[in-house]
C-alpha cells in the first residue's frame, strides 16, 4: 500500500487536491472499442440526477474512457463512480467537458474513480484520494452538499489485516462528510450477504449464502445505521 499525504478536512474544498496527488495516468486515445460490461447501479435523486457505480475491472486499454463516456450517455448517467480502474497516483483531469477524479496506488492495482458529466461538473466542491481502494468526492447540493464515496474492497481471500485497513480508509472518508450531508457509500463491495433480510439494513432479494466479507459489511453497516446499496 503506497504512502499518501496527511490530508484534512481542510483539503476537501474547491479545486483539486494538493500537488503531491499528481496524475500517474498514462496516455489514453480516443479510440472506441467494444465492452462488455455495463452499468450495475444506479440512483435517482429527486432533482433527477442519476448516480451509478460500475466495475470497469480495468481503464488501461486504450479507449475505454470513451466506452464509459458513451455508456454514461446512454444509461443517463450524471455521476458514475468506477471500480478497478488500475490507474497510478491520483489526481483530477477534464475529458470533452467531463471530469474524472481518481484515485490508485503505485502499481497497476485497485484504483477507484468518479465520472462527472458535463452538467454536473461545476458542482463539484472538491475530492479526497483516501487509497486505491477508497475516493471521496464532494458535490455542491441544495438544500444540503452531496458526499459520494467510492470504494473497491479486498475479497474474501485478502488478508484480514487488508480488509481492517479498508473499513478505517473508509471511516476515514465517512468522518469528512457533516452530518446533515447527503452521505453515499457505492462501489464494488467483493460482499456476499445472503438471502433473506437481516434486521433493517439487508433487503429480502439476496441470493445464495453470506462471507465473511459479507457479514462484515452488514456489521459496519449497521454500526453506521446505513442501508447499503450493494454491487
Amino acid at each position: 500500500m503506497d504512502k499518501r499525504p496527511n490530508i484534512t478536512a481542510n483539503d476537501v474544498k474547491e479545486g483539486s487536491c494538493k500537488e503531491e496527488l499528481s496524475s500517474g495516468r498514462g496516455n489514453h486515445g480516443p479510440q472506441v472499442t467494444p465492452d462488455r460490461h455495463q452499468v450495475t447501479g444506479k440512483t435517482k435523486t429527486k432533482t433527477g440526477i442519476k448516480i451509478g457505480t460500475w466495475n470497469v475491472r480495468t481503464m488501461l486499454q486504450k479507449g475505454k474512457l470513451e466506452n464509459i463516456k458513451k455508456e454514461m450517455e446512454r444509461t443517463g448517467t450524471n455521476i458514475l463512480g468506477l471500480s478497478e480502474v488500475r490507474w497510478r497516483g491520483a489526481g483530477k483531469i477534464p475529458s470533452d467537458g467531463y471530469t474524472l477524479m481518481y484515485s490508485g496506488g503505485e502499481s497497476s492495482e485497485r484504483g477507484v474513480g468518479i465520472l462527472v458529466d458535463p452538467k454536473h461538473t461545476k458542482t463539484i466542491k472538491g475530492y479526497w484520494a483516501v487509497s486505491d481502494r477508497v475516493l471521496l468526492t464532494k458535490f455542491k447540493g441544495y438544500p444540503m452538499d452531496i458526499n459520494i464515496i467510492q470504494v473497491y474492497a479486498p475479497t474474501s481471500k485478502r488478508p484480514e489485516e487488508e480488509v481492517d485497513k479498508f473499513y478505517d480508509d473508509l471511516e476515514k472518508a465517512k468522518s469528512q462528510c457533516k452530518s446533515q450531508e447527503v452521505k453515499i457509500i457505492q462501489g464494488d463491495f467483493n460482499a456476499k450477504v445472503g438471502k433473506g433480510r437481516r434486521d433493517d439494513i439487508i433487503g429480502e432479494y439476496g441470493l445464495g449464502e453470506s462471507n465473511k466479507i459479507g457479514d462484515r459489511l452488514f456489521e459496519w453497516a449497521k454500526m453506521n445505521d446505513h442501508r447499503q446499496h450493494l454491487v
